[in-house]
């Protein structure tokens, strides 16, 4: 992405509060708030615009992060019908500050927002079927401009949900392996922690100690992210745990030391490179 100058401010003076943000030579704006202040939200007149949101929070029965991705001619109206589903704790609303945004436009940005959401993988969306729109070809390059405007902001606003696996850094993007009984997993440090990259291999059988890590392995089974492969398990995505250890433990199927065991191609450890890189 290209440098940019972004301009936040807290209206409460509090950065988890209600804010917005926008970038130099920029016609968009972001709003965000938690829940709690609902009402604050609503009442700020950009939400009367057209725009689309993002409601996030998490799963009441898995836990797990989900969004909606949503657009509407009036912002502040649609959310208002979210207010019965308690699954959101946070919401954040992109409009254009000339008002330019028509129908099309901010179907076509939902459609992409939902579309890169489900490309990155690392968030549950509750609406996984983008509306879409049909736009003339100059418009299409405007909203892509503006698109990349929003992917600056959203992690700089805590909506860590749309970055994918190859558009990392040169230097994040070293390969890391993690090998068991014949079985190759790969993957790469994340700003999050570790990502283990779709198509890698895992033990088939959990260690009888790992209780822990059984419950998750058994949940990514259940959802599809480990399928059985005749004897092993293998990813269908790539998927993001909180460290390397989780990674390594999943893939071997019980407590593992990730730092340790996960290698890049010349055989060092990340524990290794992280001691190189501190000398």
């Amino acid at each position: 992405m290209q440098s940019a100058t972004i301009k936040i401010f807290l209206v409460k003076g509090n950065p988890e509060s209600l804010r917005t943000a926008e970038i130099s030579n920029w016609t968009g704006k972001a709003i965000s708030a938690p829940r709690t202040e609902l009402k604050e939200l609503l009442d700020r007149k950009e939400l009367h615009r057209p725009g689309v949101y993002i409601l996030a929070g998490t799963d009441p029965e898995s836990n797990d992060p989900v969004i909606y991705i949503g657009e509407a001619d009036s912002v502040a109206d649609r959310i208002k019908g979210h207010a019965s589903k308690d699954f959101w704790v946070n919401a954040i609303v992109f409009v254009s500050k000339d008002e330019n945004l028509t129908k099309a436009h901010i179907k076509y940005l939902e459609g992409k927002l939902i579309e890169k959401a489900d490309e990155a993988g690392r968030v549950h969306l509750i609406n996984s079927m983008p509306s879409g729109a049909s736009l003339s070809e100059s418009d299409i390059a405007d909203m892509d401009v503006f698109l990349i405007n929003m992917y600056q902001l959203l992690p700089v606003l805590g909506f860590n949900y749309f970055r994918t696996s190859e558009e990392q850094t040169a230097a994040e993007k070293e390969i890391f392996y993690c090998k068991i009984k014949g079985l190759t997993a790969t993957g790469k440090r994340s700003p999050n922690g570790f990502v283990v990259f779709k198509g890698s291999e895992a033990v088939l059988e959990h260690r009888p100690s790992a209780k822990t890590m059984r419950a998750l392995r058994e949940r990514l089974i259940a959802l599809g992210v480990l399928i059985k492969e005749e004897n092993h398990l293998t990813f269908t995505k790539d998927m993001e745990f909180g460290s390397p250890s989780t990674a390594g433990s999943v893939v071997r199927g019980g407590n593992t030391n990730g730092l340790i065991q996960w290698k890049n191609a010349q055989g060092k450890s990340l524990k290794e490179l992280e001691r190189e890189q501190t000398q």
